[in-house]
């Protein structure tokens, strides 16, 4: 008896032990999140394109992420370019968003559905213009510090006539740069269907600083290759130029 139980109490023994160290090492399982996050920019650029007439602007959004990897959210900005087109109303922009991210191997995948919605705008009617609500899908792929994107247009696009099915790739990498520093270089091309003069490349460097507890600051060069005279303010300025912009935001 004595031969039995003690090899017992001792196998037991490793066996608890063994449990408890895997408990300790082993990831936690994910937890769905609900965030939120305000802001400023010193220009709205959208691919490029600035869509608040080369002029600061407010922005804030909020997302839910369920652990099982489905997130919806919302986001806006203030914005000018629908009035400037010549619409009575439409000064604020807002996002609604939904879809599901997951892993495969190494590589990471999102998939999604993207409406944009300029509230109250009235710029169907007005000269070439259509409602400028637009709808997009959306696929990502990540394998390392490099995403690819596709976005694909099911509606008119940003209130130009007979531009459905018009896309934008976009490729670009995040760099870690220590003390709270990234680096993200992006490249994007907008193809606009059925008008040629609004098909462009855009380009941009943005350095990110992380400033702790839920405070962040960019800088970023941003420019495009867009057609002179395709993208402007009501002053004849140039939507698409190259700038500097700079921002904050604080995310809680």
């Amino acid at each position: 008896m004595k031969k039995i139980f003690v090899p017992s109490l001792i196998a037991l023994a490793v066996s608890s032990l063994a449990s408890v160290a895997q408990a300790q090492t082993a990831p936690a399982a994910p937890e769905s999140t609900l965030s939120y996050n305000v802001g400023a920019v010193s220009d709205y650029r959208y691919r490029g394109i600035s869509q608040s007439r080369l002029q600061p602007a407010l922005q804030g959004g909020v997302d839910y992420a369920d652990k099982s990897g489905f997130y919806v959210g919302a986001w806006g900005s203030t914005i000018k370019w629908i009035k400037d087109a010549g619409a009575s109303a439409g000064a604020v922009e807002v996002d609604l968003y939904g879809g599901y991210k997951g892993t495969a191997g190494d590589v990471g995948y999102d998939v999604g559905f993207l409406r944009y919605e300029y509230a109250g705008n009235k710029l169907s009617g007005v000269g070439t213009f259509v409602n400028a609500n637009t709808n997009e899908v959306y696929g990502a792929l990540t394998y390392g510090l490099f995403t690819a994107k596709y976005s694909h247009a099911v509606s008119d696009l940003f209130g130009n006539a007979n531009t459905k099915n018009s896309y934008y790739v976009d490729l670009s990498a995040a760099l870690d740069l220590g003390d709270g520093y990234t680096l993200t270089p992006h490249v994007g091309y907008q193809k606009v269907k059925n008008w040629a003069d609004g098909t462009y490349t855009d380009y941009a460097v943005t350095l990110g600083k992380d400033l702790g507890n839920g405070l962040s600051a960019s800088a970023a060069v941003i420019g495009t290759d867009a057609k002179d005279g395709s993208y402007v303010s009501p002053a004849g300025k140039q939507l698409g130029k190259s700038g500097v912009v700079i921002g904050l935001k604080y995310a809680f």
